[in-house]
């Protein structure tokens, strides 16, 4: 008798945890959040833009309507590589980019884009969590009343696009390329010039001779965007982005103003997010190598001199950054140690892929 008691007293105090909790989750005495969120990336684009598109969709769910995070296309409330200012100064609650494109804003913030001969997805992510990545991220921000949430990140990517088949290291002078972020540094030190145009800009600039190269993504964005309709020569490794973050920009103000239960919502969202882009990055590209071999595209690797010698202009414009730039040099340090170490576990831990 008393042991049917307890037991029955056990279950009672389990039913009124799970209600307990259940009130906590489903907590709706806030104000609803109406924020508008500006894309760098239209939503079409895999990954780049549907990882975007998908915060919107994820955020109403988790929320259970209790935060709207509408999704507005690259253009309708700000240029694309003007969200920062934008974000920054208010005028928009939110915006969806990279890191990578404000080297003009914060050099620093480069770091947290992508870094040549740089880390791969887990190693970037245990850095910025567990390495001080993530305390310098937030501060870089905040001086610019900006709120940063990594929200994503992508596979290897391609290193580049090109009419005319390249062999050596020298066969970068002159050319003109697209090229993105700290990358672009690394080939002006061999004499291209680069530039950094929108995904939409680059099939017609590639058609018209305006540029000789260009690299934008993985193969099954590059596909899905048509460059093989104007280049053939298509090269491997992407040296220049093993991994790239992107991220979720808020207004630091709008940001503070939430409840810790409404900041939880979205940074639930967005790792999450970081699991999808992973995940579908990683297993939609061989499906595309396929579709761009079969229209004629050639797959090239780069030989081990010219990565040799594009790692060795890498450090130097590292070095020369962190020259000029305390933050970055902060940033740039600081990864460099974690590396060191997480070099140790990476060559006990993992098998050498052949």
């Amino acid at each position: 008798m008393i042991r049917e008691f307890v037991f029955c007293g056990l279950i009672i105090g389990m039913l009124a945890a799970c209600s307990k909790s259940e009130e906590v989750v489903t907590k709706t005495d806030e104000e609803p959040v109406r924020w508008k969120l500006s894309s760098t990336y239209p939503s079409s684009l895999a990954i780049l833009g549907t990882a975007g598109k998908r915060i919107d969709t994820q955020i109403a769910l988790v929320s259970g309507g209790g935060i709207e995070l509408k999704f507005y296309e690259p253009g309708v409330l700000a240029p694309p590589f003007e969200v920062f200012d934008a974000v920054s100064y208010g005028a928009i609650d939110a915006a969806w980019s990279t890191p990578g494109y404000w080297a003009g804003k914060v050099p620093a913030l480069q770091m947290f884009g992508s870094v040549p001969f740089g880390p791969d997805a887990p190693e970037y992510l245990a850095w910025f969590d567990y390495g001080g990545g993530r305390e310098l991220f937030e501060e870089f921000y905040h001086a610019h009343n900006i709120h940063g949430i990594i929200c994503g990140i992508s596979p290897p990517e391609a290193s580049g696009w090109f009419k005319r088949e390249l062999t050596s290291i020298e066969d970068f002078k002159g050319l003109k390329i697209r090229f993105f972020g700290l990358g672009a540094k690394v080939l002006e030190k061999e004499g291209a010039s680069t530039q950094l145009l929108t995904g939409g800009d680059l099939l017609p600039a590639l058609e018209l001779g305006t540029i000789d190269g260009a690299e934008f993504s993985s193969p099954s964005v590059d596909y899905a965007m048509g460059f093989y309709q104007a280049a053939k020569h298509y090269y491997f490794p992407g040296w220049h982005q093993q991994s790239t973050f992107f991220d979720l920009m808020i207004n630091l103000e709008a940001w503070n103003s939430l409840s810790k239960y409404r900041q939880a919502q979205i940074e639930a969202v967005c790792s999450d997010n970081i699991r999808y882009t992973l995940s579908e990055g990683e297993a939609s590209q061989f499906e595309s190598l396929a579709k761009l071999q079969a229209e004629g595209v050639e797959l090239h690797k780069w030989s081990d001199k010219v990565l040799q010698a594009l790692e060795q202009d890498w450090l130097e414009v590292a070095a020369e950054l962190s020259a000029s730039d305390a933050d970055f040099k902060r940033a740039w340090s600081s990864l460099q140690a974690f590396r060191a170490n997480y070099k140790i576990w990476r060559d006990l831990g993992y098998l050498e892929r052949k």
